[in-house]
């Protein structure tokens, strides 16, 4: 049986393991690590899929394609609807810079809660192809944080169909459901079938 490598530029042990548990459905065929000295850089873009396009461009400049080894970055954003989509590609400076608290404080009165999680991963494939695979899961922005599972923005994060947040439900549930689960899916059965080498 072939075994394929997801090398995971990032030092974020979260998203690493949320990746192992993905791709375990697929009977030890994936391999995932971190490789968090490559440096992405952050292109100043209103679109996730560009924002991952360009950063995997950038690295695949100076890193080699190596065999049955995926480098994978995942570039994500939370867009709220009642906000015209903010903060949707700056997610991770206003959750750093405006916390939950921020968020909630801004979504104060405000009925409409829709909102999506959107997830793009940047490939380096074996051949030095660079693509774009995305994911999505739509919920709403609960009232308040709850829940202690998960990291970002999970605890304020209700997916479409539940009662609970991302933090709330085991990371079990959430691999089932989430963006990242979505987009790292449709990349492993874009790797078994051939159509990504």
């Amino acid at each position: 049986m072939t075994r394929y490598r997801i090398l995971l530029i990032t030092g974020n042990v979260h998203k690493k393991r949320e990746v192992e548990i993905i791709l375990s459905d697929y009977e030890s065929m994936f391999e995932v690590e971190m490789e968090p000295n490559i440096r992405k850089v952050e292109v100043q873009a209103d679109d996730i899929y560009d924002i991952a396009r360009q950063a995997m461009l950038d690295i695949s400049r100076i890193v080699k394609p190596r065999k049955d080894t995926y480098l994978v970055l995942e570039d994500d954003g939370l867009y709220i609807e009642a906000l015209g989509g903010f903060p949707g590609p700056y997610s991770e400076y206003v959750y750093r810079t405006l916390g939950l608290e921020g968020i909630l404080k801004i979504m104060s009165g405000i009925e409409n809660r829709s909102a999506v999680f959107r997830a793009a991963l940047g490939v380096l494939t074996p051949s030095g192809k660079v693509e774009v695979v995305q994911g999505s899961c739509r919920g709403r922005i609960a009232d308040s944080k709850r829940g202690k599972g998960g990291f970002g923005y999970d605890p304020i994060f209700v997916p479409l169909g539940y009662d609970i947040t991302f933090a709330e439900m085991g990371i079990e549930e959430k691999c089932k459901i989430s963006h990242r689960a979505r987009a790292f899916r449709t990349l492993a059965d874009l790797i078994v079938s051939g159509v990504l080498k």
